[in-house]
Order: structure tokens, then sequence, then C-alpha cells
């Protein structure tokens, strides 16, 4: 993409307490605090409608877990968390630094709140030398690369982990107002230097059961009149995400099925009577 764009292009959303928003409802529905009254209300709306979606929203977080302890144990050291979003439920430094004392996260949202609590979360228990947020749109991958390396905590030229969980199923809007998600993630691949690995979670209605796909349609129209729609994309669609890069054992899958021995002792019980009712297909590619 063109260096013309910028913030301009795409502004940064200040804080919004008059609208829920998708990162502090996720926050909610992962028991977190960070989260206003119209985020609470939307949420607590969707879990009465929607109970799936808590146990779902818990399982993509321990994909997340179980992704960074695998790559520290292949040698990462360098993570690029896009859409972090509020530091609920175990955040990527401390998740990695139970293994590795020397991990190295940059975290990246556009929104307000989120980069405001993960600031506070990297004073209060980070390394600032090692740890930093920034407020960036993932859709402008230039700018937010620049803004990742000024920082001074990445060395962009060495192997890392792009972080891209749950993002993606926001819908994100281009100049004609069409969604750009994969195209700015093929720009993202191309930046990645070799050795590194892509990370990435979608939700999908494709493969689930039936009743849990007619859900997941309703639940996807309670976010259409918010600052923040979202998009289940079908299997395949979220696989081509990875582009030439390889794809890690198993592959592309459920979130419950992926590396489950590298689950945390603390970690939460989450049943699901099969693996399709997470709803969010998931996986780890690896870039020559």
């Amino acid at each position: 993409m063109s260096e013309e764009r910028d913030s301009e292009a795409f502004p940064l959303e200040r804080i919004d307490r008059d609208h829920p928003n998708v990162a502090r409802v996720y926050d909610y529905y992962l028991g977190g605090t960070a989260n206003y009254a119209v985020d609470r209300v939307f949420a607590e709306k969707a879990l009465a409608q929607f109970p799936f979606v808590r146990p779902a929203s818990k399982s993509n977080r321990l994909f997340l877990h179980r992704a960074v302890r695998h790559l520290v144990k292949r040698g990462i050291r360098q993570f690029v968390d896009i859409g972090s979003g509020v530091p609920t439920m175990g955040s990527t430094h401390q998740v990695a630094e139970e293994l590795t004392p020397d991990a190295r996260v940059v975290y990246i949202d556009n929104e307000a709140v989120a980069v405001a609590h993960s600031q506070v979360l990297l004073e209060q228990d980070g390394d600032l030398h090692r740890h930093a947020v920034v407020q960036a749109d993932l859709r402008d991958p230039a700018l937010l690369w620049r803004k990742v390396a000024d920082t001074g905590v990445i060395d962009l030229n060495q192997p890392l982990a792009l972080m891209m969980i749950a993002v993606l199923h926001v819908t994100q809007p281009g100049p004609d107002g069409s969604d750009i998600g994969p195209q700015v993630v093929a720009e993202y691949r191309e930046m990645l230097p070799s050795g590194s690995y892509l990370v990435l979670s979608h939700g999908t209605a494709d493969g689930v059961p039936a009743e849990r796909a007619r859900e997941m349609a309703e639940f996807r129209k309670m976010y259409d009149n918010t600052p923040t729609p979202v998009i289940w994309r079908p299997r395949a669609e979220i696989e081509a995400l990875f582009g030439e890069l390889e794809l890690i054992e198993p592959g592309a899958t459920w979130t419950p099925l992926w590396h489950p021995e590298e689950q945390g002792p603390s970690a939460p019980l989450i049943y699901f009577a099969d693996p399709n009712e997470s709803v969010v297909w998931a996986g780890v590619a690896y870039k020559p």
C-alpha cells in the first residue's frame, strides 16, 4: 500500500462511551473490567441470547497462550500483537515470560481504552525496555510497522511472531467501505523477515453445528449497528490469509485442538461437546 496512507486516511479511534466497542465487549466476555456501561449492556444481551460466546472467547484466548508457548520453544523471542485489545486473561508478554526472561513484545490497537490499559499493565509488571504499546490502525501496514520500529523494542530484521488473534473478523473498511482485511494481511506477510511466524484466529460459521451457525448469524447482526461490525469467513478463506506461508502442525483447526499439550497449569477448563462448537478457526504459519 502507498506511503500516502496515514492516520488522516484512517483516523485512530478516540474513547467512545456512547457505543459498544468490540475490544471492550470482548474484555467483558473474558471477565475483565476495562469496559463501560454501554459495553456491558451489549455483552449481557449477547450472552443471554448466545451463551456459547463466552466459552468460545476464552478458548480463543487460550489458543493465544498456547501459540506463544509453542513459539518460544521454537526460539521466537519477539512478538508483535496487532489488535491486542484489553489485556485480560493473560497477555502475550506474561505468557512468554513463563518460559523465557527475554521476550520482547509490542502491542498494537486502535482503541484508546485498550492502549491505555495495556500501558498501565506494562508499567505495573512489564519491562518498558522490552515491552511497549502503540496506537495504530492495522489497515496502514507501513505506518504501523514504522511505529513498531520506533519503539526500539523489536528488531524488524530478525524473526518474530506476528499475532492477529480474533481481529480480522472485525470488518476492516477501506476508502470505499469494502473490507480490506485480506489485502493488508498480504502486506504484513511480505514485511515479515525470514524465520517469522503468523499467528491467526478468526470466527467462522463454516463447519459448525447447524444450530450454532444460526446463532452466529444472529450474533453477527448484533454488531451491524455498532462502529465495529463483524464478518464470519469460510474456513478456506481464513486459511488463504496465510498465503504462501507454511502452516505448522497440526495445520489450521478449531482452537481447542491446536497443541493442547501447551496448555498452562492454571488455564480454565472449557468444555465443548465437539471442538467445532468453539467457532474459531486458527493456525500458525512459518515464513522460510
